[in-house]
């Protein structure tokens, strides 16, 4: 009998597929760009088990793939922003319940109107929803300019982090990604926290 407990989730399988056709596709850069679009809106992909393998088979290319993911994830930040500013009395609910709940929404909007731009920070590194932020910027009428700014830095330092990662580990990066993974994002946290606390006291 064959133990299924062995066998990889089918999302994850179908992720590892979908990498697999990307490193070999002439079409990588804009299906890199697209998955980091969905990731950033709605769609849960673990965009490292796409990020990851593409580099590591185009080393040379590293630095365009994390520009890549970035470019797409501001892409979806930008449109998370919208429905958020523009249409969220309207489906605002609707989507907040998708990925979030309310409860935990009207928290980050209460974070969002008194320390907004290192709130979208931690964000990248804690285990809040994106997409709240997203909606949660654009429903309190945050500095369109500050939403992208914070993003784009708390994003850039996932992406080419994961880049330098491979430069220096190569075809081990995953394995060490998949280890370190929590250790890591406590470590860049607590760093968010005390910059973010330093920054309040100066102020």
């Amino acid at each position: 009998m064959t133990d299924g407990t062995a066998r990889p989730p089918r999302g994850l399988a179908r992720i590892k597929r979908l990498a697999i056709r990307l490193i070999y596709s002439r079409h990588a850069f804009w299906g890199l760009g697209i998955a980091s679009f969905l990731e950033s809106i709605l769609i849960p992909i673990p965009l490292e088990a796409v990020l990851i393998p593409l580099m590591q088979a185009r080393r040379s290319q590293i630095f365009l793939l994390s520009t890549i993911a970035l470019l797409g994830c501001l892409a979806g930040a930008t449109a998370g922003y919208v429905v958020g500013y523009f249409i969220f009395d309207a489906v605002g609910q609707q989507l907040v319940e998708m990925v979030s709940t309310p409860e935990q929404f009207d928290n980050v909007r209460l974070r969002m109107e008194e320390d907004g731009f290192w709130f979208i920070i931690s964000v990248g590194v804690i285990p809040i929803p994106f997409q709240i932020a997203m909606l949660a910027a654009g429903a309190t009428g945050y500095s369109f300019f500050l939403f992208i700014l914070a993003s784009a830095l708390s994003r850039a330092l996932r992406y080419y982090g994961l880049g330098l990662l491979v430069l220096i580990a190569g075809n081990h990066a995953q394995a060490i990604f998949a280890r370190h993974k929590m250790s890591a994002a406590i470590v860049v946290t607590v760093v968010v926290l005390v910059i973010w606390g330093g920054s309040l006291l100066g102020g």
